[in-house]
């Protein structure tokens, strides 16, 4: 369902509030400038001997006058399971004239070799010899971009920092600049339950074999190179619990002056990612624009809550002034565009999120102002004004919170993919166990755009503590929506790079910065912050149960306060959403996506039980079944720290006539406080012949986590 643009602050609120995110319906164009061919498969030797799988989509006549090229490089199996995504996209970029290349990465998908972790120096150095190959093609004109989502989204700014001459643009969707501190493994030095499950999806995705109609009768031979070699990537990362040098590489924060080509950066409110943009132009010195939705972790195009847009048609703008030399405008538009998201009831799912299109001509902007909050011993938000602060004679106290572990269970995911009910739910259910500080009903409309933060004067009864902080836009009947929120493990709260226990009893000041938003807030709601000591299953717990004491008159909320600005009514109006015909899809068994709280009251045991299901489907241009499904479980016991467990299970198989495999994987993580420990199985099938068996048992020391 598309609404318009213009859409204005708390319209079709409670319409808005659905539970079942559909995909958006693209507009299929078929009537290009320039007519298409699609090259199925085709390889890229490189200069070690590997060949790399690509799928081409030429312009016709690109060969008597070359075009520029568009590259997306990512491990997520060209032929099968991003095969629909790739033919909306590139055959709509070459039908404009852009040759699109899509390239699985060396051991993943067609692709010859062994992938054994994300973001290698491999990874980077076969990029540069793809990008080469790209430009000595004969339809090229030796002029590429990189355009990706997520890890094609990361490859773009970490090729782009190594200055190939070929390279002459990027957008990069959903990723980061920085690999330890905005991923999907750490939030503030906090474990994120993500990890495990990132780590379990790239475990299935890792066992899976070439395709044999593609690559001949080395399929088998490369299948179970992957299965041996491709490794247990979850202990890998649990060895690297601080900023070192391990997530150092691939961050292009470490040196922002390397990129030298224009950055179109783009993210969604429900994504996991969005604080990149705003470093990104904060940092970057070269052109830059930015673009922030209502979306999860999906392409504009195809963006879940709504509304989507019509992002191809901007991808061209962009290709057009940077590749082609254009001068169409490009330049002259804000630097950041965002959707500023109007009050909505809280839930875990909407199709659509109620707002406006707004937009910043610089980052930061001096346009927005800090409006700041001190903590009142009676539990309220009292406002700083000029020369004087409300309740300011009253007495600081300072008030204890020791959280139950299950605070989080209504958190969510830390990125939302749109696949089920994966947002925060009513914080009234997480609050109970929460310190909360809330204001007076509002007496005018208030929004924000940019970066809560809250300064925290506190004490802790132990070394290893964390505080999760939640901002919350409270109804007048009570429901409170959750807006941003962040984590901050307290013994990195002077950096990640060399974090230090603290010291029990000990007063300490303390920042925690929430995730960027830009949120409405109705005369007559209330603005609730809440502090619990706990986020499980969405971080890690502490190593022990713990108290913070909250210093009341020491401790502060600041909001971005954003002004209105009469100019963002008459901003450009994004096209249509559309694209080229998607290959077929035929679904044979229809997908769940469900989320289960459980509660044995008899034992105090409680479990998140999450089912992602895509259930099964055939892909007729490969004539390939897919039969896909995932478990996972986020445990606890009580107040008992050493209970706490999570727990993946995929399940995955391929088949066509005469040829079928299927693979199992299993991931487990518990903890104590002194050790992580995973356990894990990888089985193999070819038909019913299990052909790899593999089990893994790991102990790993735990360091202030």
């Amino acid at each position: 369902m598309n609404r318009p643009n213009g859409t204005r602050a708390g319209e079709d609120a409670q319409a808005s509030a659905l539970a079942s995110p559909d995909a958006t319906s693209i507009e299929e164009v078929t009537d290009f400038p320039h007519g298409v061919q699609v090259v199925e498969h085709t390889w890229i030797p490189l200069s070690d001997g590997v060949r790399l799988a690509a799928k081409l989509w030429i312009p016709e006549g690109a060969v008597e006058a070359p075009v520029p090229a568009v590259l997306e490089y990512i491990p997520y199996r060209k032929r099968d399971v991003e095969a629909v995504q790739d033919s909306i996209a590139h055959h709509y970029f070459a039908g404009h004239g852009y040759a699109g290349v899509r390239v699985d990465l060396r051991g993943a998908g067609d692709s010859e070799g062994v992938l054994e972790d994300e973001y290698l120096s491999q990874e980077q150095a076969d990029a540069l010899e793809v990008l080469r190959w790209i430009a000595e093609q004969p339809w090229c004109n030796g002029s590429v971009g990189m355009m990706g989502i997520s890890w094609g989204g990361f490859n773009a700014l970490q090729v782009a920092a190594l200055r190939p001459p070929e390279l002459g643009a990027v957008i990069t969707v959903c990723s980061t600049d920085d690999r330890y501190a905005d991923d999907i493994h750490h939030m503030g030095g906090c474990l994120l339950g993500d990890n495990l499950s990132w780590a379990s999806t790239m475990f299935a995705f890792n066992s899976l074999p070439p395709d044999p109609a593609l690559v001949g009768e080395r399929w088998r031979e490369m299948w179970h190179e992957r299965l041996e070699g491709s490794g247990l990537w979850l202990e890998k990362w649990l060895r690297h619990q601080y900023r070192d040098d391990y997530w150092k590489h691939g961050s292009i924060c470490e040196d922002y002056g390397a990129i030298e080509v224009p950055v179109l950066a783009v993210s969604g409110w429900a994504d996991g990612y969005t604080n990149s943009v705003f470093r990104l132009f904060q940092n970057l010195k070269v052109p830059r624009k930015g673009l922030v939705g209502p979306w999860s972790h999906k392409y504009p195009h195809l963006g879940i809550p709504g509304p989507a847009i019509g992002f191809l048609q901007e991808a061209i703008r962009w290709w057009d002034r940077w590749l082609g030399g254009e001068e169409n405008g490009v330049d002259d538009e804000p630097m950041l565009r965002v959707w500023m998201q109007a009050s909505v009831p809280p839930t875990t799912s909407y199709v659509h999120r109620p707002g406006r299109w707004v937009a910043e001509a610089t980052w930061p902007s001096p346009r927005i102002q800090p409006r700041t909050y001190r903590f009142s011993s009676g539990v309220r938000l009292a406002p700083v004004e000029e020369g004087k602060e409300e309740g300011r004679g009253e007495v600081s106290r300072v008030l204890p919170i020791q959280s139950p572990l299950t605070v989080g269970l209504f958190a969510g995911k830390w990125c939302s993919y749109a696949a089920g009910p994966d947002l925060a739910h009513d914080q009234r259910q997480e609050d109970g166990g929460a310190l909360i500080f809330q204001t007076l009903p509002l007496e005018e409309d208030m929004e924000i755009l940019g970066a809560p933060e809250v300064q925290l004067d506190l004490i802790s009864d132990q070394p290893v503590a964390m505080a999760a902080v939640r901002l919350s836009d409270v109804r007048p009947d009570g429901k409170a929506t959750r807006v941003t929120y962040g984590l901050l493990n307290l013994t990195h709260r002077n950096g990640s790079e060399n974090p230090e226990p603290l010291v029990p009893g000990e007063r300490y000041q303390v920042r925690v910065r929430m995730n960027h938003v830009a949120q409405h807030f109705p005369r007559g709601h209330r603005v609730r912050v809440a502090i619990s000591t706990s986020y499980w299953p969405l971080a890690w717990p502490s190593p022990r149960p713990v108290t913070l004491g909250i210093r009341t008159e020491a401790s502060t909320l600041t909001l971005p306060v954003r002004p209105p600005r009469e100019e963002d009514s008459s901003l450009r109006r994004f096209g249509p959403v559309e694209g080229a015909k998607p290959v077929e899809k035929e679904m044979l068994q229809p997908p769940e996506h469900n989320w289960y709280v459980r509660r044995n009251l008899a034992t105090d045991a409680s479990i998140l039980e999450v089912v992602n299901d895509p259930g099964t489907y055939r892909l007729p241009h490969a004539d390939l079944i897919h039969r896909i499904r995932t478990l996972e479980g986020y445990s606890s016991v009580g107040d008992d720290f050493d209970s706490v467990r999570g727990e993946a299970h995929w399940e995955w198989s391929i088949s066509r006539e005469g040829w079928s495999i299927r693979t199992t994987s299993r991931t487990i993580l518990t903890s104590t406080p002194t050790h992580f420990r995973i356990w894990a199985s990888l089985d193999a099938f070819e038909g019913e012949k299990r052909v790899h068996s593999r089990n893994w048992d790991l102990e790993i020391e735990r360091h202030l986590v």
